[in-house]
C-alpha cells in the first residue's frame, strides 16, 4: 500500500520490488533492485526514508522517520544494506553493506557504520555510532560514541549507558528528570499524538499515481 501523507508521496525506482503487502507513507524514495519484503512498513513521517541501491528490507521489518521535537530524523539505508525480518530501524543512518539481522534495533540519530553487523536481537541505542565492520553479538545492547557494547544481564549499568544518552530528547524532543518517568512518558505520547494525527489525512495511492512509482 502506498500513501500520500502531509503531501509527500513515495517514489519507487522502477527496478525494484515493493511487495502488494508492504505500506510505504510519505516521503519514502526506493532505488534501484532494492526489494521491500511482505509486512514491511516504512513511514516518512515529516522527515523521509531512503533506501538505497539493491537494498533489502526483508518480512515485517519497520522504518520510521520521525521530525518530533523540531528536528528531522530521518531513515537512510545506503547501497547494498540488508534489514532482516521484524528489525526496527528509527530515525537512524546505515551505511552501505551493513547488516541489520532479525528482530535487531537501531534508534533514533545511531549511525551504522559501512560493513556493520547487528546480529539477532540486539540493539543500538539512540545516538550511538557503531564503527565500521564492527560487530554487535546477539542480544547485546551497543551504546554511545565510543560504542560500548553491554550485557542485559547488568541492569545498573545497562541503566547509567542509556540514562547517558539522553533518548527522551533524541527521539521526542522531550526534556525530563531520569527519575520522573511519568512525566517523561506522558510528554512522549503527548508528541506521537500530535504527530501521528496527521495521518488523518493520508490518501491511498495505487503504482502508477505518481512519477517514478512502479513495480517490477
Amino acid at each position: 500500500m502506498l500513501l500520500r501523507h502531509r503531501g509527500q508521496e513515495p517514489l519507487i525506482d522502477p527496478s525494484a520490488f515493493v511487495a502488494p503487502t508492504a505500506t510505504l507513507v510519505g516521503d519514502v524514495r526506493i532505488g534501484p533492485r532494492a526489494r521491500v519484503m511482505y509486512g514491511a512498513v516504512l513511514d516518512a513521517e515529516a522527515a523521509r526514508i531512503e533506501v538505497g541501491e539493491c537494498a533489502i528490507v526483508c518480512e515485517h521489518a519497520v522504518l520510521r522517520a520521525t521530525a518530533a521535537g523540531g528536528t528531522a530524523r530521518p531513515v537512510t539505508l545506503a547501497d547494498h544494506v540488508f534489514v532482516g525480518p521484524h528489525a526496527t530501524l528509527l530515525g537512524c543512518q546505515v551505511e552501505r553493506c551493513a547488516y541489520v539481522a532479525t528482530g535487531a534495533t537501531v534508534l533514533h540519530a545511531a549511525r551504522i557504520g559501512a560493513g556493520g553487523s547487528i546480529a539477532v536481537g540486539a540493539l543500538v541505542h539512540g545516538g550511538t555510532v557503531v564503527p565500521d565492520e564492527f560487530f554487535v553479538p546477539p542480544n547485546m545492547i551497543a551504546v554511545g560514541d565510543p560504542v560500548r557494547v553491554l550485557a542485559p544481564d547488568d541492569p545498573k549499568a545497562l541503566g547509567e549507558a542509556v540514562r547517558s544518552t539522553g533518548f527522551a530528547r533524541l527521539a521526542f524532543g522531550v526534556e525530563a528528570a531520569w527519575e520522573d518517568r511519568i512525566a517523561r512518558y506522558e510528554r512522549v505520547a503527548e508528541v506521537r499524538s500530535e504527530e501521528f494525527a496527521a495521518h488523518a489525512d493520508d490518501a491511498a495511492l495505487s503504482y502508477g499515481d505518481g512519477k517514478d512509482v512502479g513495480s517490477t
